[in-house]
């Protein structure tokens, strides 16, 4: 039997809360849906997303803040998240105006026509800009 279910988040740990949440709704037009602290367990949740979030259908992030803890390795095996954006250079601009970095300028895939760009968030994560008209 295969279960169907929903996407609901992908969890990033990182080391400024509010420095995180900022550059997702400021930089990249996400809301923040709700926020969870936990005093007992030493860590705050929050989850951001477009819209809704799971409740319009989206996928949403859920950045996740362990009290003290400022810098996590990132690893090798994740790559990156994905963001549909109207217009990928407008959007590094933005980033880049508010103080984020580009890692890689709009243009076309390779082998391809889809105009994309890289930027990273605060902690390094990278997210991939996908031009969706």
């Amino acid at each position: 039997m295969t279960a169907t279910g929903k996407f609901l988040h992908t969890m990033i740990r990182v080391g400024d809360l509010d420095r995180s949440v900022k550059f997702y709704t400021e930089l990249l037009g996400m809301k923040e849906l709700r926020r969870n602290d936990v005093p007992e367990g030493k860590y705050t949740l929050a989850f951001l997303g477009y819209g809704d979030g799971n409740a319009s259908g989206g996928g949403e992030i859920e950045l996740t803040y362990n009290y003290g803890v400022e810098k996590y390795e990132l690893g090798t095996a994740f790559g990156h998240l994905a963001v549909g954006v109207p217009d990928v250079a407008a959007a590094c601009e933005a980033v880049r105006k508010g103080g984020g970095k580009v890692t890689r300028e709009a243009g076309p895939v390779k082998f391809g026509k889809t105009i994309i760009a890289f930027v990273e968030d605060p902690d390094g994560y990278k997210i991939e800009l996908i031009e969706r008209k």
